[in-house]
């Protein structure tokens, strides 16, 4: 976590959804159940300066995204963001694209590992908040439907065809992508895009079980872990090497990997610090 700090305070109420905080693990809870949990604009850039400030904090180890009610996210609002989009100049929506693509950019790029707690329905951009999450854990009710092409738009949204052919599989994706469909939740673990399926009971034990695992083990490794992962996409090869090379030898001088070699001579379980 950066330890340079400006002057501007860090944010201690979100309008736009609730957030709890608990031994190293911030909980994103979208709040609208009436509405399935469909983003709003102010949605949108909440989370956007989220998962921006998330990272200089320092209490913030893990983050969780969840949704109130029968839904994860239902994705964007019909009314009070497509309706308003066609009223919209084009700069004012490339304005909009813009935000929401920060968003998954900040989420990729965000050292925080990030869960997604699925339910019931992940459709539009909820399902791309999902995918760009780093683990996706669901229960049998929940579904995917990358839905762009059904209301008239390109399925490449978010950076929805970015990232899920790296996930799935191009072939996979195009159809995703291409027709919309609705896909349960044990089709999208065939396919590689849930991480762990479980009983409908089971999903905050396992969530809480995954969270506290990650908030507890060695922070720097996880984050440059997960840092690579994005990077390397688009290198060759000798660069990717050079730069896990680079990486490596910096973390064999923190006290995370000095902690591990005291702990196995000790005999006793490592104490991870992050630094």
């Amino acid at each position: 976590m950066s330890p340079f700090r400006g002057s501007v305070p860090f944010t201690e109420r979100w309008e736009n959804f609730r957030l709890e905080r608990a031994d190293g693990v911030a909980t994103v809870t979208f709040d609208r159940p009436d509405k399935l949990n469909a983003l709003t604009f102010d949605a949108y850039a909440d989370l956007r300066d989220l998962l921006t400030e998330l990272p200089h904090r320092g209490d913030t180890r893990v983050l969780v995204l969840r949704g109130q009610g029968r839904a994860f996210c239902s994705g964007g609002d019909v009314n009070e963001i497509i309706g308003e989009t066609l009223k919209m100049r084009p700069d004012q929506l490339l304005e909009f694209t813009r935000m929401t693509g920060a968003v998954v950019q900040g989420m990729r790029e965000c050292p925080i590992p990030i869960i997604a707690a699925l339910h019931g329905t992940a459709a539009g951009a909820g399902s791309v908040l999902a995918l760009a999450a780093d683990f996706r854990i669901a229960t049998r009710a929940a579904k995917f439907a990358f839905l762009f092409t059904k209301v008239g738009l390109s399925g490449a949204d978010m950076g929805a065809a970015y990232l899920l052919p790296r996930l799935v599989g191009l072939g996979r994706a195009t159809q995703l992508l291409m027709l919309g469909d609705t896909v349960s939740a044990e089709e999208a673990e065939r396919h590689g895009l849930v991480s762990e399926l479980v009983g409908d009971d089971e999903l905050d034990a396992a969530v809480d079980r995954l969270a506290t695992r990650l908030a507890t083990g060695p922070a720097q490794g996880y984050a440059l872990t997960k840092e690579l992962l994005t990077r390397e996409q688009d290198m060759s090869l000798s660069s990717a090497l050079e730069l896990e090379a680079v990486t490596q030898a910096l973390l064999m001088k923190t006290s995370d990997y000095a902690e591990f070699h005291a702990a196995f001579n000790a005999k006793r379980p490592p104490e991870w610090r992050g630094r």
